[in-house]
């Protein structure tokens, strides 16, 4: 079964609900005080049945009031064609114009005309209002559209009119399925027995039953209790149809036309938006800086515009700009959107999302980018976007949630740019060339410096290099392996080329150390003492002991306290000697055979716990050397 959306367009009073109404048997205008009024006030929906095509027409009714635009707005979002209704005994009214330049910049492709209430005219009359409707509508996406003449009393040309709509229905191109879900709210609800229920159109991907969705921007996270769509319940949802979906344990006063139900952790919400912006013929200038009201799917909110390189917009004139949004709203790279005057409200233009998450921008900066975003192909967009991604790189999921095209040409774009070398990946993570050789030498750069800063140290830790960095660990890892010039050793990362080289007069500090340790034996001199006996500061005196560990020649006991080689040697002989004659060894008898006090003997003998030459059990120690 294909699923295709019409929405329907025209000025208030031009017979649209009544339309629909003759057209598929359901009344659109739901509310009371619609019926009461006679005329639409909010989105209303039906849809038309083919069985012999396979096809579901659903209809998105929508109010031809110029104060219900934004209700329009909310029902245009997700539509494929549209039906434009203009009334034989009016002609073309204010609102007639302002919806068709609304279908115009959502680049809505095809469509069809009615004129309603053709009972109620001359045919001379219904030829003069054809005419001027070609002259209305040249130049447009409806220039060559069907302009067909019908009454909804007397049923007048409706067969005439379904069988175009299925015609031009089967020539649409069906919304993909295959991507991630996608639902703007605009209906929410509750039904007695079943709680919390949304509607909207589904404009990409599938949903089933029990599956989890989540809903932005406030990031609730729950499970589709049912699903139905056009009054029959369904086990799964597709794009392309309307849907009813009812949501497990969420209040309805947590949710609003505007919200977006999707897959979890796949978009994020946005309130800083880089676009292309064309105003219309009509439209008044449009200064930089100018409050406006922004539309995008079904949400509504205010927005202040700043131009690039403009300072001002005239009518019929486009820039690239950026929207800086009141509340955020869930957007894609190549959706569609409408701005209209702050006041009083009339619409000035629109155009098409080029970044819903950009990155900062200095004001002299050009817009080469933004250009390629609006012109470029698909792998020149998702280049520069992981471009712009820097060091921090971008996941291959991330780029499925921020623009709208196809997984598939996705991922064949992603192949391409991996195999030109253009594009690193690792895990589920992209990195750009750029920033791949970037980190490259900003590891190099801080090695160098680190080298230069501290000679006697064999290296830098992993940890500080990723935090100067400033990057996740898995980049972090992926760079270090590539790279030829450097040597991670266990915790510690060096230049290929480096080595320790000690000047005279830190031979002399290395010789004097090793005298006074081994003067010292059992009661060696501290850190600090040998800090002090040898004028010497303590980070030179601790990268000198560093090396002297390194090299064997000292060992380090704990953070003040070293021993020489020899003196550990001797210690672990004597401790050897001891348990051939004893299984137990005290604290008192370990000070006795090393001939020191008990300030040295409990950090020698935690050593040898350390160092699984002993270990304690209660009072004393027991052997775990190898007879």
């Amino acid at each position: 079964m294909r699923h295709i959306i019409l929405g329907t367009a025209g000025h208030i009073d031009h017979g649209k609900s009544s339309l629909v109404k003759a057209l598929t048997g359901i009344d659109p205008d739901r509310l009371k005080e619609e019926k009461e009024r006679g005329i639409t006030i909010d989105i209303g929906f039906a849809d038309l049945v083919y069985q012999e095509s396979g096809l579901t027409v659903g209809i998105v009714d929508v109010p031809g009031h110029e104060r219900l635009i934004r209700n329009m707005l909310a029902g245009a979002g997700g539509i494929d064609m549209v039906l434009l209704v203009i009334a034989a005994d009016e002609g073309i009214m204010p609102q007639s114009r302002e919806h068709l330049a609304i279908c115009d910049l959502l680049k809505i492709q095809s469509g069809l005309i009615a004129v309603t209430k053709s009972d109620l005219v001359e045919k001379d009359w219904i030829d003069l209002v054809k005419d001027e409707i070609r002259g209305f509508v040249k130049g447009t996406f409806l220039e060559a559209a069907p302009i067909i003449p019908v009454s909804s009393r007397t049923g007048e040309n409706l067969d005439i009119l379904r069988e175009k709509i299925e015609e031009l229905a089967l020539k649409a191109a069906p919304k993909n399925s295959e991507g991630l879900f996608r639902l703007p709210i605009d209906r929410v609800f509750t039904l007695k027995g079943f709680g919390t229920v949304i509607t909207g159109t589904a404009i990409s991907g599938t949903v089933s039953l029990d599956e989890p969705v989540e809903i932005l921007p406030a990031g609730i996270k729950t499970k589709v209790r049912g699903l139905h769509s056009h009054g029959r319940t369904i086990e799964k949802a597709h794009a392309g149809q309307r849907v009813a979906i009812n949501l497990q344990g969420i209040d309805k006063e947590s949710l609003k036309r505007g919200d977006v139900a999707v897959t979890p952790s796949s978009f994020s919400a946005t309130k800083t938006i880089d676009a292309f912006l064309e105003l219309l013929p009509g439209a008044p200038i449009l200064k930089s800086k100018s409050l406006v009201h922004f539309y995008v799917g079904t949400a509504e909110t205010v927005a202040r515009v700043m131009l690039y390189g403009e300072e001002e917009l005239k009518p019929a004139q486009s820039c690239n700009c950026q929207l800086r949004l009141q509340e955020p709203v869930v957007a894609m790279a190549g959706d569609r959107y409408i701005v209209r005057r702050f006041s009083p409200l009339e619409t000035l233009g629109g155009g098409v999302i080029l970044d819903p998450s950009p990155s900062r921008r200095r004001r002299k900066e050009g817009t080469e980018d933004l250009t390629v975003l609006n012109t470029g192909s698909l792998d020149q967009k998702i280049s520069l976007k992981v471009e712009r991604a820097g060091p921090r790189g971008i996941s291959a999921d991330a780029i499925k949630g921020w623009i709208r095209e196809e997984p598939k040409a996705i991922e064949e774009a992603l192949k391409k740019l991996g195999q030109a070398g253009e594009l690193l990946h690792f895990e589920d993570q992209l990195l750009h060339k750029k920033a791949y050789s970037a980190l490259q030498e900003g590891i190099a750069g801080i090695l160098s410096a680190f080298h230069k800063k501290n000679p006697l140290k064999t290296g830098m830790s992993k940890e500080e290099l990723r935090n100067q960095l400033n990057i996740d660990a898995r980049i972090f890892n992926f760079i270090l392996a590539g790279l030829k010039n450097i040597v991670v050793e266990k915790d510690l990362v060096r230049l290929g080329e480096f080595k320790i080289a000690l000047s005279s007069s830190e031979e002399g500090y290395s010789t004097k150390i090793l005298g006074l340790l081994e003067k010292g034996g059992f009661q060696p001199p501290t850190r600090e003492e040998l800090s002090t006996a040898l004028n010497v500061d303590q980070k030179r005196l601790g990268d000198i002991l560093g090396l002297l560990s390194k090299e064997n020649k000292v060992v380090r006991i704990n953070e003040s306290l070293y021993l020489s080689a020899g003196s550990c040697e001797e210690m672990i002989s004597l401790v050897r000697t001891f348990f051939e004659k004893k299984p137990d060894l005290s604290v008192a008898e370990f000070r006795d055979i090393l001939n020191t006090s008990r300030k040295y003997a409990l950090p020698f003998l935690e050593y040898l716990d350390s160092h699984k030459i002993t270990i304690r059990t209660g009072d004393v120690r027991k052997s775990l050397l190898k007879k």
